[in-house]
């Protein structure tokens, strides 16, 4: 088959190749459906694009592939960078076959077409066009026979509507240095404006927004692992885009290790965003016949920030892979016990968090040998003998007694200079120049890229789980790669350390394929699409303050769904910020995701158990709606008020959040939207969390008669139960269709700050409206 066009589309997009002429794919759009094409539609749609020829350019105009090249003229960033002694820096490749399959590949590193699908010519048949109209896989085989170097590139557009691609480049000839190998993906003229993300420890995924001038706005990641401070997912949009409008382009590289992404704007006004991974200098030279192959980049389109979360979060949900069971209620005892394990205290912690309805147990760091604080023992993987004397089996079977699951922390990749595995094997230390890296966290990284290395840890790790019953892994990894290098020559190793850590997960998943991971790394700081399809959740910050996790929540399911993410309830004074808040605060922010308990339960009053236990309740009833359902996120009516929602597939019923969190300087603040209903059905709307321990909220008059909504006296000890915060007792609510909610809206509250109201939204039938009509206050 012979053809000029391929147009993939999917999940309300489209993506069309131009494969002319035995050149690179280039993309003509990629952005809102086109609808169906004819053959002279898309070629229209390729040369209605050719820009005119600007003066002092090269004399034919510039085509922008996927992969970038140098030799058509173009002055940005290259595609690849490398030589071979000087020479073979800038190929020409030329298309020497395409292929084109439906369906979605399986696994994390697949989506080839090369060994399926049907055959394509590249050009040879002007005007013939082929579409994929469920999404699909489109690769694309070049050589330059001059370089002696070939090139793959994979195309996959999912049935949601998420863009992903890469390439594999093979060395032909003599040996070959790579510097790099980045992908990039076009941007209309009307993308001006960039979003991502910046951060540090216990402060992940801080929102940074600027304009896209001339120039490259790059963003690396040198860290050796994702980073706290890593730009996540960059986006360019329209100018003042928000969650609900505002056509936006996002590209994210799916690696855990040195990564870079970057948007680019040249002065004859072509606009691309990319990336890939970042090498380090002679980290990878390819022999003769050796392969290198980029991460993903995917590439999620939407009109407005919501539309492409939903996307995303779509595209992970249709994995085969994610997590289908319910997600359960963790207890992580990290911020009960720390480094001081008694079998007495652990047994009565978990027995406390089986009454509430804990439902998974995890013992965090400090149960192997020497681990009696955080300067020795990483790296000695057997249970300690002096503290656990008959194992971990008496606390294990109690937890599993209890109706618990257990799960266990491991930090595989790191090692103590005190430790009888550094001891024994200081040169599987990362190192490089003859010295150790400077510290960090009192530790070093254990170099997995050495076969025997890789293998001690394996084996530790499978005799742990084959000797236990272990349902959950929190797999931790607590320092930056710095001079990570491999002894005794130095050469650079982050790259072999991030595809040995990947091989390590998928072998334990194969062997152990019922064991969740947990991607812990110093908190947030391996939060990727890479590290995700080999784990269950992320931990999204050490940091549990509800002041801030609102916040690291809010902007980490840009990338990720709710499910994925690790949210606990903390103690009353968070150990990170040492601010105080309220438990409704702190459980009303978990709610959001994969809901924890991050707390000393034995220090917990009666009171604050009970509403714990109710919340728990309230969650488990819910998180079919929160862990399936899409998101949607309020543009600000005011600063201070944070407002997020989760709505059913069907539109039958929602949940939104209504979190205060600080003091405007109006009040009160109008009238609120909520987005996402249908707008041609009658929804109930009832006020859930009215329960304010200091007294003194002011409602307006259609929360009337919610349980809670009237001042009153707290409790003994400041705590309102939430029998009479969760559950609406006398109020009928209001009745509004799904258009006036999101056009029209209600009258927020008047709230103290730190305070987040639940207001549930369910569809009725016309008759159960008109049998509660509304009361004129």
């Amino acid at each position: 088959m012979s053809v000029e066009t391929i147009h993939l589309t999917a999940g309300g997009v489209s993506v069309l190749l131009d494969v002319r002429g035995g050149l690179l794919p280039s993309i003509a759009h990629w952005g809102a459906a086109l609808g169906d094409l004819s053959a002279e539609d898309a070629r229209a749609i390729v040369l209605a694009g050719v820009p005119p020829q600007a003066g002092n350019t090269v004399d034919e105009p510039i085509r922008v592939a996927i992969l970038p090249e140098q030799r058509t003229g173009w002055l940005g960033r290259p595609g690849l960078s490398g030589s071979r002694d000087g020479q073979a820096w800038s190929p020409w490749f030329r298309a020497v076959s395409v292929r084109a399959s439906e369906g979605v590949p399986s696994g994390p590193d697949s989506g080839s077409a090369a060994d399926s699908g049907t055959d394509v010519v590249p050009g040879t048949s002007p005007g013939a066009h082929l579409t994929l109209p469920e999404g699909g896989t489109v690769t694309v085989t070049a050589r330059d026979d001059i370089a002696e170097l070939e090139l793959v590139l994979d195309l996959h557009l999912s049935p949601a509507g998420a863009l992903r691609t890469a390439a594999t480049i093979t060395n032909l000839g003599a040996p070959y240095r790579l510097d790099e190998l980045s992908l990039a993906l076009p941007l209309p003229a009307r993308a001006r404006e960039t979003l991502d993300f910046a951060g540090r420890w216990g402060k992940e995924r801080t929102p940074q927004r600027g304009e896209l001038r001339v120039g490259t706005h790059l963003r690396e990641g040198r860290r050796g692992r994702t980073g706290a401070d890593a730009a996540t997912l960059l986006t360019v949009g329209e100018p003042g885009f928000g969650f609900a409008r505002g056509e936006v382009w996002g590209v994210h590289v799916g690696f855990s290790g040195n990564h870079r992404h970057y948007a680019e704007r040249l002065s004859t006004g072509e606009q691309v965003a990319g990336g890939g991974e970042l090498l380090l200098p002679g980290e990878l030279t390819l022999g003769p016949g050796e392969s290198y192959r980029t991460p993903w980049l995917f590439g999620v389109y939407g009109d407005g920030l919501d539309d492409q979360a939903q996307r995303l979060h779509r595209h992970l949900r249709s994995r085969p892979q994610h997590p289908r069971r319910p997600r359960p209620v963790t207890l992580n005892v990290w911020e009960a016990v720390y480094f001081d394990h008694d079998l007495d205290r652990l047994v009565d912690l978990a027995e406390r968090a089986a009454a509430i309805g804990v439902e998974r147990y995890v013992l965090d760091d400090g149960w192997f040998r020497h681990r009696r604080d955080d300067h020795a023992g990483l790296g000695d993987w057997y249970v300690d003998e002096t503290v656990w004397p008959d194992g971990l089996t008496p606390l294990i079977e109690r937890v599993r007694g209890l109706g618990m699951e257990f799960g266990l922390w491991f930090e595989p990749e790191m090692v103590n200079l005190d430790s009888d595995l550094a001891r024994a094997h200081p040169e599987w230390i990362m190192q490089t120049g003859g010295r150790l890296p400077v510290e960090s966290r009192h530790q070093q990284v254990l170099n997995l890229g050495i076969p025997a290395a890789y293998a001690y840890i394996r084996d530790r790790m499978v005799d742990i789980l084959e000797s236990n019953d272990i349902a959950y892994i929190k797999w931790d990894q607590n320092r930056d790669l710095v001079d990570a290098g491999t002894a005794p020559g130095g050469e650079p190793g982050v790259h072999a350390q991030t595809l040995a850590t990947y091989r390590l997960m998928d072998e334990l998943k194969q062997r152990f394929p019922d064991v969740e991971i947990e991607s812990c790394s110093s908190g947030g700081a391996r939060v990727d699409l890479g590290v995700i399809e080999r784990t269950d959740r992320v931990w999204v910050s050490d940091c549990i303050d509800p002041l801030e996790r609102q916040e690291m929540h809010r902007w980490t399911q840009q990338l990720l769904p709710p499910e994925l993410l690790g949210a606990h309830i903390a103690s009353g004074r968070s150990h990170t910020t040492h601010r105080e808040h309220d438990l409704a605060f702190r459980a009303a922010t978990a709610l959001v995701g994969h809901l924890g308990i991050e707390w000393d339960l034995a220090r917990a009053s009666e009171d604050e158990l009970t509403s714990l236990a109710e919340w728990i309740a309230f969650y488990r009833e819910h998180r079919d709606l929160l862990h399936g359902g899409d998101l949607v996120r309020m543009d600000d009516v005011d600063p201070t008020l944070w407002i997020s929602g989760v709505v059913a597939p069907d539109r039958s019923r929602a949940l939104y959040s209504l979190a205060f969190l600080g003091r405007s300087a109006e009040g009160p603040l109008g009238r609120i939207t909520l987005r996402g209903l249908d707008p041609d059905r009658r929804y109930r709307v009832l006020p859930l969390a009215l329960g304010d321990p200091a007294g003194g909220y002011r409602v307006p008059p259609w929360f009337a008669g919610a349980a809670g909504a009237s001042s009153g006296p707290a409790g003994t000890d400041g705590v309102t139960p939430l029998s009479r915060s969760l559950g609406p007792t006398e109020v009928e609510g209001v009745v509004l269709s799904g258009r006036a909610l999101a056009t029209a809206g209600l009258a927020a509250p008047l709230s103290y700050p730190d305070r987040v109201w639940l207001v549930e939204v369910r569809s009725v039938t016309p008759e159960a409206a008109r049998d509660t009509p509304p009361a004129w206050p």
